[in-house]
């Protein structure tokens, strides 16, 4: 399946993640992982495109329909054991994220809740725009593998010379996506806002100043394998973080980890 320019063009300028923008804690990552197979990427590119056409603004999808239309390839012991991304997340036999997981007891430590289950919150609630708990946000839209690879050069596509590299691609799509995603943070004025994973904190920071001048920024130093260096800032109500670590393991190294629902409490005192 081959990835179609008009749907990628709306993708590149309207996909913002998953979930709902009157969601009171909002988790902003770099990118979504993925990227290497043109097969998937194009399948949720068309049912993007083929559900949201008539959209001409930031919008968030829901999650669960997407993966519906995502094949589920792998080899080795789960190959043929699901049809598709649905039955590997959320389905009955689904598998838990390694980072959502920890986005989510991030989320139970800032609201001082507890969850019986984690597979249980993520298969049925996680990111939900009927919910309206989390909304799983996209600083750039197009999926990425984790090791930053970039297999859009490939791509045929004369009329987007900016795809030819990342550096190219971040630096065209950069200005209009943190601008709307500002905006959108003043309009709805969520709860929490969590950038991680974020390697370029002072480029964001100057961007948040520039639309919220009075904001000011205080950065909080690491407390090892519980609480990762990080920036706060009040936005009108709204509490932004802004941290480099993701909330998964670096390279599966326990000593590069943290306490995520520890992060969540400390956030909220």
């Amino acid at each position: 399946m081959p990835i179609r320019e008009k749907p990628l063009a709306h993708f590149i300028n309207c996909y913002y993640g998953y979930g709902s923008w009157e969601a009171k804690i909002w988790f902003v990552g770099y990118e979504e992982g993925g990227g290497d197979l043109p097969e998937e990427v194009a399948e949720k590119v068309d049912y993007f495109f083929d559900t949201f056409q008539s959209a001409a603004e930031p919008t968030l999808a829901d999650i669960r329909q997407v993966y519906r239309h995502v094949a589920f390839r792998a080899e080795g012991p789960k190959a043929g054991v699901y049809a598709n991304r649905y039955e590997y997340r959320f389905g009955a036999n689904a598998i838990k994220h390694g980072v959502w997981k920890n986005l989510i007891l991030f989320h139970n430590g800032f609201k001082n809740e507890a969850v019986a289950d984690v597979l249980d919150y993520q298969r049925d609630v996680f990111a939900s725009p009927q919910q309206k708990r989390e909304a799983l946000i996209q600083l750039y839209p197009l999926p990425s593998p984790h090791n930053h690879a970039w297999y859009y050069s490939w791509l045929d596509m004369p009329e987007f010379p900016f795809l030819k590299s990342r550096l190219l691609y971040e630096q065209h799509v950069y200005p209009s996506r943190i601008k709307h995603l500002l905006e959108n943070i003043h309009a709805y004025k969520p709860e929490l806002v969590l950038m991680y994973g974020m390697n370029n904190i002072n480029t964001l920071k100057q961007s948040v100043l520039d639309h919220f001048p009075d904001a000011g920024f205080k950065m909080i130093k690491a407390i090892k394998q519980q609480i990762p260096q990080h920036h706060v800032a009040n936005l009108h109500g709204t509490r932004l973080i802004i941290t480099t670590q993701i909330p998964a393991l670096r390279h599966n190294r326990a000593e590069t980890g943290f306490d995520w629902e520890a992060f969540g409490r400390s956030i909220s005192l």
